[in-house]
């Protein structure tokens, strides 16, 4: 080990996947921002020339060629900085049987690859799939000298298994027995609640068990409806946190590393989001932030009901894009309360939002009249509920086709589990902001944003009404449904079970079991359980939402729609 510190810097940076100039962008605004810190190597995260995840990009010929050439340019560019190391994370060629790629990490100094280094566990669970694509590395440990430190390699999942649980290889073995002076992990970590506190106990623990100082350097930003929330962070050998970069921010910075371990340069650590509604509303906004600039939106159109759903939808969208970029459309049926077009106008008036109104009671008349005449049938019960659904929802697309506002769809995940919305009408949109919370989340969540802002954004009429569709007369929720407090223990249970955080399982597992112990209350959860069932099909139709929980609709739950339960 070097006598000398070892200036090191981190690039927890936002790239898109398949925007290889804008990566390239990026990469080079860093190392300049790197050298002009006067830093020797700097870390860049997982995939971050091509952004993380492909998916089936990978198997374009195109795709591949494209991110040889960005890392042909980058490389190239190092030699403007010969004292400076960078490692990036890129698709490269594999040789041999298997899948034809490996998720790889380059070293890079001065014009030359001096390192390569490929990730050697691939997760296939949850929202991951990368041994579709990726063929596992098998070169065992690998290092590279900075600086006179030897720096051992390692990409996101391979620093998972130190309790060899889920592989049967576990990378820290190789790398304890190398003895680098330092570890560094490149990631692409996606975000959810309880996934910062998971990760820091993971890679505190390898850190402290093998005396391995480790620098984790993560992505940042919104692809699809998966968040990425950086919050790199410094562990040293003792497996205490020496410094933590802040979430839901891109950052370049830099910190000292020498034999006693890390040292911060000069910023002082920034405090971290340790506030939950905070930490929901800030991943949010950046997954929506991004979503919408990376589809190439500028404004969003969302129904307003003068329900809980769409005021918080619209008060996170107002946030996130700014007022002016929000349009609102109150569309009263014969069933609405009078409070479904005043609190909408409230709820847009505190916010600045633009409300337009569009009445459908005629619509709805009109269409009735001419389905007896077609059919000789009345339309009525679930028909005509449904009707007004979608009648709404064809409004919204014909604004949304005619200003190029995307429509934002307001459902919640109670109601998305059990089937209480309708396809083709509130199910219409391009990206669901609150799909990933259940319906006593999204009223924390709104009484928050009150509290924040120090004055009543979402009205307390709001808040204090009971939950309706408003389809049919005097309706509530509750007419077909169990309290949300019951029902959300309840699907808190059956669709993420032992991946909630131990606390929230133990407490779901409890309230259930007492829940259950009716006969009553037995068949209140097996009707829950059959509707969640059912509905399958109606979420495979649903747009994406934004991935707040540890286990989410769409990919991180593939159920199938035809099969028995």
């Amino acid at each position: 080990m070097s006598t000398r510190p070892l200036t090191v810097a981190i690039a927890q940076i936002n790239p898109m996947v398949g925007d290889f100039a804008g990566n390239l962008a990026i990469a080079k605004d860093a190392y300049r921002q790197a050298a002009a810190q006067q830093a020797q190597l700097l870390v860049f995260p997982e995939l971050s020339l091509c952004g993380y995840y492909p998916g089936d990009l990978l198997n374009e010929s195109t795709f591949i060629r494209k991110a040889y050439e960005a890392l042909a340019e980058l490389t190239a560019f190092s030699t403007q900085f010969p004292d400076l190391v960078a490692i990036v994370g890129t698709p490269i060629k594999a040789n041999g049987p298997g899948k034809p790629l490996y998720n790889a990490l380059i070293a890079i100094r001065n014009g030359e690859t001096i390192a390569e280094y490929h990730k050697q566990l691939l997760p296939t669970y949850n929202i991951f799939d990368e041994r579709r694509h990726f063929e596992p590395g098998q070169q065992g440990a690998v290092s590279i000298d900075v600086g006179g430190y030897k720096v051992g390699l390692m990409i996101c999942e391979d620093g998972w298994n130190d309790n060899a649980d889920d592989y049967p290889v576990n990378p820290y073995e190789a790398l304890a027995r190398m003895r680098p002076d330092l570890v560094v992990s490149i990631n692409a970590s996606p975000s959810n609640i309880g996934k910062r506190a998971q990760r820091q106990q993971v890679i505190c623990g390898a850190a402290r068990r093998h005396g391995l100082p480790i620098l984790y350097v993560n992505q940042v930003g919104g692809q699809d409806s998966i968040v990425f929330d950086g919050a790199s962070f410094a562990v040293n050998a003792d497996g205490e946190i020496a410094r933590e970069w802040p979430a839901f921010q891109t950052v370049i910075d830099t910190l000292r590393f020498a034999e006693g371990g890390f040292q911060t340069i000069a910023q002082s650590a920034q405090p971290q989001i340790d506030n939950d509604q905070e930490f929901i509303l800030q991943h949010i906004l950046l997954g929506l932030r991004d979503y919408v600039r990376r589809c190439g939106f500028k404004k969003v159109v969302v129904g307003s009901s003068g329900g809980i759903d769409s005021a918080l939808t619209i008060a996170i969208a107002a946030e996130a894009l700014g007022p002016e970029n929000v349009i609102a459309i109150t569309m009263p049926s014969a069933f609405s309360s009078s409070g479904s077009v005043s609190d909408s106008q409230l709820l847009c008036d505190a916010l600045g939002v633009p409300l337009y109104s569009y009445p459908i009671k005629t619509l709805v008349n009109d269409f009735g009249e001419q389905f007896h005449s077609s059919f000789s049938e009345e339309l009525r019960g679930l028909s005509l509920e449904n009707l007004q659904a979608r009648l709404r929802g064809t409004i919204l697309m014909a604004y949304s086709n005619q200003s190029g506002a995307m429509v934002l769809t307001t459902g919640n995940k109670s109601e998305i589990s059990v089937g209480y919305c309708t396809l083709y009408g509130d199910t219409n949109g391009g990206l669901g902001l609150i799909g990933d919370l259940y319906k006593t989340e999204v009223y924390r969540l709104s009484a928050y944003i009150n509290q924040r802002a120090n004055r009543e954004i979402i009205p307390a009429a709001i808040l204090t009404k009971p939950p309706s569709a408003e389809l049919a007369p005097d309706q509530k929720d509750t007419d077909s449904l169990p309290p949300y407090e019951v029902l959300d223990e309840i699907l808190k249970l059956l669709i993420e079970g032992k991946q909630l955080a131990d606390r929230e399982y133990q407490q779901a597992q409890e309230f259930v079991a007492g829940f259950r112990a009716t006969t009553a209350g037995e068949a209140v959860y097996q009707r829950i359980v059959g509707m969640i069932a059912r509905n399958e099909y109606k979420r495979r139709q649903a747009p994406p939402i934004i991935r707040v929980r540890p286990r989410a609709f769409g990919a991180g739950r593939q159920m199938p729609i035809a099969a028995k339960h």
